[in-house]
């Protein structure tokens, strides 16, 4: 072996140990703390966020009332069914829809995919119902309450 490969050898040796001690020192212990979010990753995600209500056509099927701007972002009530047009947000954002009942999402999936995505949304432990639909496209979104009893979703600004 020359001079320089032992060189090179020794380089690599240290950077690994380098690493490795980052890694250990970096560590936690415990459950972490959920509300403290990403830190340093959320950088990753730069350019990436919600779709803006505002931008979402609603036609709803009755029985059902004009949607309403809150603070939150636009709440829609309606009866059976309810077709959300969302125009192009030029990048791949997310549209967030919030309620307090059960109701079923349908959508195309973003990208070149031919693929239709079905999900039916229940209330979590806290009560609510949250489903996050990916759009990177203008895209038609069709909500669903099931029985037809009628449903009240929010369109979320986060």
């Amino acid at each position: 072996m020359s001079g320089r490969q032992k060189l090179l050898v020794v380089a690599l040796a240290g950077l690994l140990v380098v690493l490795y001690v980052v890694a250990v020192a970096g560590r936690r212990d415990g459950p972490g703390d959920p509300a403290a979010g990403p830190g340093p990753l959320a950088r990753l995600g730069r350019g990436a966020g919600t779709v803006d209500p505002a931008t979402v056509g609603v036609a709803c099927g009755p029985p059902a009332t004009a949607p309403t701007a809150t603070a939150d972002g636009v709440v829609v009530a309606f009866g059976a069914t309810c077709r959300l047009r969302v125009a192009d947000p030029g990048a791949l954002r997310t549209l967030v829809l919030r309620g307090a009942t059960p109701f079923e999402v349908t959508a195309r999936a973003p990208g070149d995919a031919d693929v239709t995505v079905t999900d039916e949304v229940t209330p979590g432990p806290d009560g609510a119902t949250v489903a996050k639909v990916a759009v990177d496209r203008e895209t038609e979104v069709l909500l669903r309450c099931p029985g037809g009893g009628g449903c009240t979703v929010t369109l979320a600004r986060s």
